[in-house]
């Protein structure tokens, strides 16, 4: 399913947004509609979350398959997060069990935190691997920022953790719709300082 990145088609960045975005915020409004709600299916009880993680699989698997159609391409972490989606999702829909679904931010962070730190110990950034197309660094700067993404995914997991299993479920899916994106987004800020010292200039502007 995924093709060399220099092949990927770019399409509309909203679009893309949409797409992306779309699931977990559809997961969330369901949550806050269905959250007090308890469902008799085939005699047993259903709690609203599971309803929604049962509804969220497919959603979330069409949206990576519109990704697919249109770029031409996936990325790895897309993959892998697909895969725990249906996996840690499909089992609590399965086992009745909402801590499945909570602990799937946990492994997917784990997973690229411990590939990334495996990379360093081989003194090798996996990072420049799937993102030197949209970040053009030089290898020093790649280290820096390989060593900073890989703590910072390692911190994300122990804060999912906490969180899952010491606050409510509400708590839990407000991080994880608002909290998570946001702790991304003001990472990347922060790195301002890497991208300006070890960025290399496109040649066009040599």
């Amino acid at each position: 399913m995924t093709r060399d990145t220099s092949a990927a088609k770019k399409i509309n960045p909203t679009l893309k947004m949409v797409l992306e975005l779309g699931p977990v915020v559809l997961f969330f409004i369901g949550y806050i509609k269905l959250r007090e709600e308890v469902f008799l299916i085939a005699g047993q009880e259903y709690k609203g979350f599971i309803i929604i993680t049962a509804a969220f699989i497919p959603l979330m698997v069409l949206s990576t398959l519109a990704l697919w159609k249109l770029t031409g391409h996936l990325s790895k972490m897309q993959l892998a997060t697909l895969v725990l989606v249906v996996f840690m999702g499909g089992l609590s829909v399965w086992l009745n069990d909402e801590r499945f679904f909570k602990m799937k931010p946990t492994l997917i962070y784990l997973l690229f935190g411990g590939a990334l730190g495996i990379g360093l110990l081989r003194g090798q950034s996996y990072l420049k691997l799937v993102m030197e197309e949209l970040m053009p660094l030089e290898h020093e700067g790649w280290m820096i920022l390989t060593r900073r993404i890989c703590l910072f995914f390692l911190a994300l997991a122990v804060a999912n953790e906490v969180i899952w299993r010491s606050f409510s479920t509400d708590t839990w899916v407000y991080f994880k719709t608002f909290g998570l994106p946001v702790a991304m987004f003001a990472f990347f800020m922060f790195q301002g300082q890497v991208f300006q010292k070890h960025g290399i200039p496109d040649e066009d502007e040599v």
